[in-house]
């Protein structure tokens, strides 16, 4: 299952490579998706929204999980790349024994300050206990979520979208069962939401863990490698902090977005709760295939092989633009129909259901746009060129944060302005990352 992504025709060995990760992803936010849904549809417009509340909140420690994942996927496929098998898996246990250390902190912190956090976003009186205990609950699962993360990334250097794929379609219907059923039979409510997830990634992370080490053993090295190393930790850090740093910033991004919303009330929350689920599931999608990218761009680089970058980069742009149509033509044409599906049948519904179908209108048409940015994103991460990375990066969380106060300040559009502030921030942010790409100053770049 571990696979060089050296040799080959780019566009074949990549699109190979990347789709099982979209496919994995797809089964990811189905449970992300199917948690909205069995709390609006059986718990009721708060339970929704008390979840979607929360969503800003777990995607901190999600950023960090992610962010840790890419850097250790970019070292780790460079390594590979050049057949250095010992220094490989130094960095592999090193990254292990970091992130489980880390987890432990980061759920402690977290656990302490659940309540105040969602009081920093504003949260609802009417929704606030309920977005606290799932909070709780999510974090408390943090260091599973986190080391299967990490483990994923460690399968995508070597090669291997496959068997993240396998666990993950596991994990993604088991989650979906046990949300039904400790919702609807057990009465739990958001706990029972939060719990699913909890089990479901618990179980997840262990087999991916295993899996792991057997393979790593597989791999045959002169001498045995140290398990931790201080020097490769500071090889990783280089690429993985400024990760963790992109990842957290755009969370953080989020929400002062998700402040803003909570200020209109519960049922735009649930209304953008609903969209915003929708909308992830796409750019995740996007950023699934970057990631790819960016495993296919380190092998590459760490030959020496940076014509066959281009070519991916190329490949990438038509994959994702497939993508990206279904997605567009569904939230455009369909988007009131999408977001009924998270909603209750009652009076409430109406504003949570006009909120969330004009979010999807105004943003699906950018998705051809977002995605050659993330593409472009995908090539200068792998090429190690961190800087321009993160410059394109914040220039489109920066503009999508200041517009939404902006633009929701103006009376005539109120929280429309909010969902504004999307394709002007994409759109800047793609010119700004096609140029740095454009220069090749990437190809310098340090991994």
């Amino acid at each position: 299952m571990v696979k060089d992504l050296t040799e080959g025709s780019p566009r074949r060995v990549l699109w190979q490579f990347t789709i099982p990760m979209f496919v994995s992803v797809v089964f990811q936010q189905l449970y992300n998706i199917a948690d909205s849904i069995i709390a609006g549809q059986f718990a009721g417009e708060d339970a929704l929204a008390a979840v979607g509340a929360s969503y800003p909140v777990t995607m901190i420690f999600m950023a960090i999980a992610v962010g840790s994942n890419i850097g250790c996927s970019v070292v780790i496929s460079n390594l590979f790349g050049a057949k250095k098998y010992k220094e490989m898996k130094t960095a592999v246990y090193t990254t292990l024994v970091t992130a489980f250390v880390l987890s432990v902190v980061l759920t402690v912190a977290g656990l302490l300050g659940t309540g105040g956090l969602m009081a920093v976003i504003r949260t609802p009186e009417n929704i606030f206990a309920d977005g606290a205990l799932y909070l709780g609950i999510y974090i408390g699962g943090f260091t599973f979520l986190f080391l299967y993360n990490v483990a994923t990334g460690i399968f995508s250097a070597l090669g291997d979208s496959r068997t993240p794929l396998y666990f993950l379609i596991g994990s993604s219907l088991s989650n979906i069962v046990l949300d039904y059923w400790f919702v609807t039979a057990f009465r739990m409510g958001v706990a029972g939401v939060a719990w699913a997830t909890f089990l479901a990634q618990g179980v997840a992370c262990v087999l991916a863990f295993l899996t792991l080490l057997y393979r790593l053993g597989k791999i045959k090295t002169e001498g045995r490698p140290p398990l931790f190393s201080g020097l490769m930790l500071k090889r990783v850090g280089r690429i993985a902090v400024p990760s963790i740093l992109q990842q957290s910033f755009i969370s953080v991004g989020n929400i002062f977005i998700q402040w803003r919303v909570n200020g209109f009330g519960s049922s735009v929350i649930a209304g953008y709760s609903a969209a915003i689920k929708l909308n992830t599931f796409t750019i995740t999608s996007f950023t699934t295939l970057a990631n790819g990218l960016s495993s296919f761009t380190a092998q590459n680089v760490g030959a020496g092989k940076c014509g066959r970058v281009k070519e991916g980069l190329r490949a990438g742009i038509r994959l994702a633009f497939l993508i990206a149509v279904p997605f567009a033509v569904t939230f455009f044409f369909f988007g009131s129909a999408m977001i009924r599906l998270f909603l209750p049948e009652d009076a409430g519904a109406g504003a949570a259901l006009s909120t969330g179908a004009k979010f999807l209108r105004i943003v699906s048409p950018f998705y051809f746009v977002v995605s050659v940015k993330l593409m472009a994103d995908g090539v200068l991460r792998g090429a190690g060129a961190m800087r321009q990375f993160m410059t394109a990066t914040f220039t489109d969380l920066v503009l999508r944060v200041v517009l939404a106060f902006a633009f929701s300040a103006v009376p005539a559009l109120g929280s429309t302005g909010i969902w504004l502030s999307w394709p002007v921030g994409w759109t800047t942010a793609t010119v700004v990352s096609c140029v740095f790409y454009k220069s090749g100053k990437w190809i310098r770049g340090r991994v």
